[in-house]
């Protein structure tokens, strides 16, 4: 009886102790959106039990304090934020390239999983996934000139979460005026 009522006050006190009102936020950097009036904070908010809770950006105006969060899987990594401002041919955006997809299924998203690109309008208030879940990114630049992004990569042809020798590679572009795809190649 006296070993329940300990792990009974034991579990009570844990819970407890692991509530909400430990949990903490924390600010990771904050990025200028040139050409606007928002401000960009990466953030991470922690809980006490359950450690990384969510991770996402928040878009501050910093003419009325008011803000739009753009989540993001807890278990992702962000890898690059880049703003991309052309205007003669009106684009302004950001892209993020952040791993968010588990594709192997096994104990969330790591470093083997692949990288996805994200375009996120100034004000976060939109957010398109560019690039395909089972599409691993190696590299990608942005044409001023055209306003497209051309990206390398490869699919994962054979499902097994690696990268191997008969695994499709492709070079794609989109078109970063509409964030629609353009071409393969």
């Amino acid at each position: 009886m006296k070993i329940l009522l300990l792990l009974f006050f034991t579990t009570v006190s844990l819970t407890s102790y692991g509530q909400n009102k430990y949990d903490y936020v924390r600010f990771n950097k904050l990025v200028e959106v040139e050409g606007t009036e928002f401000v960009i904070a990466r953030t991470d908010n922690w809980g006490k039990m359950e450690g990384l809770k969510n991770r996402y950006l928040l878009f501050i105006d910093t003419k009325n304090g008011q803000t739009n969060q753009v989540d993001f899987p807890n278990q992702g990594y962000f890898q690059k934020i880049e703003q991309v401002k052309i205007d003669p041919l009106g684009i302004n955006c950001l892209l993020v390239s952040a791993q968010t997809v588990d594709l192997d299924g096994k104990n969330g998203i790591d470093w083997n999983d692949p990288t996805q690109i994200i375009a996120i309008s100034p004000d976060g208030k939109q957010k398109t996934q560019l690039t395909d879940n089972k599409y691993f990114v190696s590299s990608w630049q942005v044409n001023k000139q055209s306003g497209t992004l051309v990206v390398t990569g490869h699919y994962d042809s054979n499902n097994n979460g690696k990268y191997d020798k008969t695994d499709k590679h492709e070079i794609c572009i989109y078109e970063l005026k509409t964030f629609t795809l353009k071409s393969k190649i």
